[in-house]
C-alpha cells in the first residue's frame, strides 16, 4: 500500500507544482489522443460511468448479503463511497485543465476510480464462491484497463490521471481485502468444528 501512496503523491505533487513530469505527459496524450475506432473507445470509457459500474458491485454485494457475508459487503460499500469522496475534493484542489479542453478538474480520473473499485470489489466478493477465482480477478483488471485506454485514447484524461487513479484505487482495493479477509477469519474461528465434546 505504502509505494501505491508515494507514487500518488508524486504525480499530485507534479500536477499541483506544474512539474516536470508534464511535459512527457502531455506529450504521450498528444500522440495518443484520437487513435483507434471512436465507437469501441467510447464504450471503454463507458464502463466507467457509475450508471455501468455500480449495477456490477450491487449485484455482486446483494449476493454477498444472501451468501451470510454482511461485513465484506459493507466493506465493499464504504470502500466505492470513498472514491467521490475522495476523488470530487481532489479535483477542485488540483484544478487540472483536461487534454482537449478549456475545462479544469480533470486529475485524478474519476472514471479511472469507478471501474477499478467497483469491478476489483465486485471480483473480492465473487471470488470464494467461485471454481475458477482468477477469472473473475482477471475480468475486474481487463475492465478497468480497457476504461482508462478509452479514455486516454478519447482524449478525455491525460495519463498521469488515469496513473494517480490506479494508486488511489489500489489502496482502497488493499484496504478492502485486508478487512475482508480479517472477517472471513473472525466468521471461520466462531464455525463450529462439527466435533461432539465430551458426554
Amino acid at each position: 500500500m505504502a509505494p501505491l501512496l508515494v507514487v500518488f503523491a508524486l504525480i499530485t505533487w507534479q500536477v499541483v507544482a506544474g512539474g516536470p513530469l508534464l511535459g512527457p505527459d502531455e506529450r504521450v496524450s498528444e500522440a495518443l489522443a484520437g487513435r483507434g475506432p471512436v465507437a469501441l473507445t467510447e464504450v471503454f470509457t463507458d464502463l466507467g460511468n457509475m450508471q455501468v459500474a455500480l449495477p456490477v458491485l450491487v449485484c455482486a454485494i446483494i449476493f454477498a448479503l444472501v451468501r451470510g457475508d454482511r461485513r465484506e459487503a459493507l466493506y465493499a460499500a464504504l470502500a466505492m463511497a470513498a472514491v467521490p469522496a475522495l476523488v470530487i475534493p481532489l479535483k477542485l484542489w488540483t484544478d487540472r485543465q483536461g487534454p482537449l479542453t478549456e475545462a479544469t478538474g480533470y486529475y485524478p480520473s474519476g472514471h479511472t476510480a469507478t471501474s477499478a473499485v467497483a469491478y476489483g470489489a465486485a471480483a473480492m466478493l465473487l471470488v470464494p464462491y467461485l471454481k475458477r477465482s482468477w477469472t473473475t480477478p482477471a475480468a475486474a483488471v481487463l475492465l478497468t484497463a480497457a476504461t482508462s485506454a478509452g479514455l486516454v485514447l478519447r482524449g478525455y484524461h491525460w495519463p498521469l490521471d488515469v496513473v494517480a487513479s490506479w494508486c488511489l484505487s489500489g489502496v482502497l482495493l488493499v484496504a478492502l481485502w485486508v478487512l475482508s479477509c480479517r472477517s472471513r477469519r473472525r466468521s471461520s474461528s466462531r464455525t463450529p468444528t462439527g466435533r461432539s465434546g465430551p458426554s
